[in-house]
């Protein structure tokens, strides 16, 4: 059999047909909806990638834009991007957000996290604070990453401390492997935007504290493991999509290594998958799927054959891909499911609601939230 024959073969071993399930339709007329966090009272709170963050009613009405937001620069893949709620935000309203941060003066833009209190009527954010920006600003509307996670203790607690996706903004690509910046990195702050004693990189000269991990291309997807453990995935360049878990002071490679091409069809770096010193990928796509949002299945409405699965949204091929470990929450992919398809949307955010259904945001003026029912079979 020809080796050229063996990626192809691979590949097809991996991807089953899709399982079948009812998508719902929670609410549409969404502007490029970009992540969904779920309120006590059952209600959501989506933010839009055009700058706007909006409360839907569990009666799926859309409400008006909630007010006390920064500026932010939108345009591009640039905007208002990912939420999370705060672990205690039944008592604290506390919620986490990162945008686009448009320079104060000239030309230029970062990343940034931010802080605020939502107010009690849900109309608008109070008490607002900019726990981290993203340096050096650069005239880019591209890869910004941008994934929150808050993280927890190995008995599952929370433990006040959040991890930050950050891209390497396309055109400073070989700031990835430097650590005087944050481009191309994973940053982990305290929650009030101070720099955790035991980062892998404080005290170290001509290092930025905030810095966990580097080496990374522009992650727009990331969740926590039930063990504690940081999954992401992110973009490659033609081809060679990746799922990684950053340790503290690991290097994910970008750009010195690839599974991918670049788009003009030459080699990354010089043309290898691997070296000394770099992390491999636990998993790669090629050709590319463009992957955004990332959770893992804890809930049983699906059936045990799902606990410990890990979905993921495909931009480019607009499925959600329900992706089979080895053993739940670890392990390597051994089978790929591709699901919801014949909706045609680009698949923005996925999470596991409260009711332990899944939700997943498509990308378009049009967006839409959508929960996934199981289907119901005969006893």
């Amino acid at each position: 059999m020809p080796k050229r024959l063996l990626p192809l073969l691979c590949l097809a071993c991996l991807v089953a047909p899709s399982h079948a399930q009812v998508p719902e339709t929670v609410a549409r007329g969404l502007n490029h909806p970009w992540a969904v966090a779920f309120l006590p009272n059952q209600d959501y709170l989506v933010s839009e990638r055009t700058g706007a963050l909006r409360v839907i009613g569990r009666d799926g009405k859309v409400r008006p834009p909630v007010a006390g937001l920064p500026a932010i620069a939108t345009g591009g893949q640039g905007g208002l991007l990912d939420l999370v709620l705060d672990s205690d935000f039944a008592s604290n309203r506390r919620l986490y957000f990162c945008f686009a941060e448009p320079a104060a003066f000239g030309r230029g833009n970062s990343t940034a996290l931010a802080s605020a209190r939502l107010s009690e009527d849900r109309r608008r954010l109070e008490d607002l604070r900019i726990l981290f920006s993203q340096r050096p600003k650069v005239a880019s509307e591209l890869h910004f990453g941008c994934r929150i996670v808050e993280s927890r203790n190995a008995g599952g607690q929370p433990d006040g401390k959040l991890f930050l996706t950050l891209g390497e903004r396309y055109h400073r690509r070989d700031d990835a492997q430097t650590l005087d910046n944050h481009h191309g990195k994973v940053i982990r702050i305290n929650k009030d935007g101070s720099i955790p004693a035991d980062n892998p990189f404080r005290g170290r000269p001509g290092a930025l504290p905030e810095i966990w991990s580097y080496g990374h291309r522009n992650p727009q997807g990331a969740t926590l493991a039930p063990d504690g453990t940081l999954w992401l995935h992110e973009h490659g360049p033609r081809g060679g999509d990746e799922i990684n878990l950053p340790r503290p002071g690991a290097n994910y490679g970008w750009p010195l290594v690839s599974h991918g091409r670049n788009y003009d069809l030459t080699a990354v770096g010089d043309g290898q998958q691997s070296k000394p010193g770099t992390e491999p990928p636990l998993h790669t796509w090629t050709p590319s799927i463009a992957p955004a949002g990332m959770t893992f299945v804890t809930s049983e409405r699906y059936g045990q054959a799902w606990v410990g699965n890990l979905l993921v949204g495909s931009l480019k091929f607009t499925y959600l891909a329900r992706l089979e470990l080895e053993r739940p929450y670890a392990g390597k992919v051994v089978r790929e499911t591709r699901l919801l398809a014949s909706l045609g949307e680009r698949i923005r955010d996925v999470r596991q609601g409260p009711d332990g259904y899944l939700y997943v945001l498509t990308d378009s003026p049009d967006g839409k939230l959508i929960r996934l029912l199981p289907v119901k079979t005969a006893p």
